[in-house]
């Protein structure tokens, strides 16, 4: 099995960022088959990297701008079976693919998502930050499973697929997701999830598995540690689930999402109040920060669907 591993870039300011991601896919256990690189519409840093990085495979986006775009330009380019998709602000462990690759072994397998730790710019995790909210700075969250299991979606920022799935299903829509303009404004997010269960909607036999020991790192800025973030990301990802919802159905599009609410967060809510009786302060901060970003999340959903109903529903 030969996997091929696609780090999408769009930016200069995160080259040291992106020189410990390729760092770290080289010092893979398991070496890939390629490595390559997808800059997004950025003619200069392509041209950096392919100075720095002769061995890789060095290309610009061949789509629309933004990450839907430049995952199906390295899908498209890729040669091996596998396509494994890393960020660029992310840090694999060495015996991430590896991990990836084990998980393909299960019949039926078409994706493989890996667990994804915070590594805070700040030296250490925001007691009123929620474990529930790691996802809203890209990062497994509680309410994951423990072990390998199989799952509706996997996290983008660490997952793979075999090639010919992504390509066969007309891999990921760029009307969802982030793009430049979501860069530069609104944080949005949910191309990975689409997909995914446009995937197994296609194939109700394909099987999408969390691979826990397929760890990376990934980088949390200062800035993405501040509750204004939390909020803002809440709000983008409820209007991004509108979009999957009306892509999908709300019945594939949020079945997750409605045992995360129900579930998961009343019981964060609890541990964090415990947590304040007990002495912990901070306990108090994440059970409000739980509230809030549900109630943003939630609001976000209902512009998200009413802005749809009233342009028609999605292009």
């Amino acid at each position: 099995m030969k996997s091929s591993v696609v780090i999408c870039v769009y930016t200069e300011e995160r080259w040291d960022d992106i020189r410990e991601a390729v760092e770290s896919v080289r010092a893979q256990r398991r070496a890939p088959h390629e490595l390559i690189l997808v800059v997004d519409h950025n003619p200069d840093l392509r041209l950096k990297l392919k100075h720095e990085y002769p061995d890789a495979i060095v290309v610009a986006n061949a789509h629309d701008q933004g990450l839907s775009g430049g995952k199906n330009t390295g899908a498209e380019i890729a040669t091996g079976d596998i396509v494994a998709y890393l960020d660029d602000d992310a840090v694999a462990a060495p015996g991430w693919l590896e991990a990836l690759e084990e998980g393909f072994q299960q019949p039926g397998t078409v994706g493989v998502g890996g667990r994804t730790s915070p590594l805070w710019a700040t030296g250490r995790r925001p007691r009123w930050f929620p474990h529930e909210f790691d996802w809203t700075v890209g990062c497994s969250y509680t309410g994951m499973p423990a072990r390998r299991a199989r799952v509706r979606n996997v996290m983008g920022g660490n997952a793979a697929f075999r090639r010919e799935a992504v390509t066969d299903a007309g891999g990921f829509r760029s009307g969802i997701g982030r793009s430049v303009q979501g860069r530069k404004s609104r944080p949005l997010g949910c191309e990975e999830t689409e997909f995914c269960i446009r995937l197994t909607q296609r194939s109700p036999e394909a099987v999408i598995w969390y691979e826990p020991a397929a760890l990376i790192g990934h980088k949390v800025s200062a800035q993405r540690s501040r509750f204004a973030y939390l909020r803002t990301r809440c709000y983008a990802e409820g209007l991004s689930k509108a979009l999957v919802a009306a892509s999908v159905g709300a019945g594939d599009g949020l079945s997750s999402e409605r045992s995360y609410a129900t579930r998961t967060l009343p019981l964060g809510v609890l541990r964090g109040l415990g947590a304040a009786l007990r002495g912990d302060l901070g306990g108090l901060g994440r059970a409000g920060a739980i509230v809030v970003g549900l109630a943003w999340t939630t609001w976000g959903y209902v512009v998200g669907t009413v802005r749809l109903k009233l342009h028609g529903g999605p292009s």
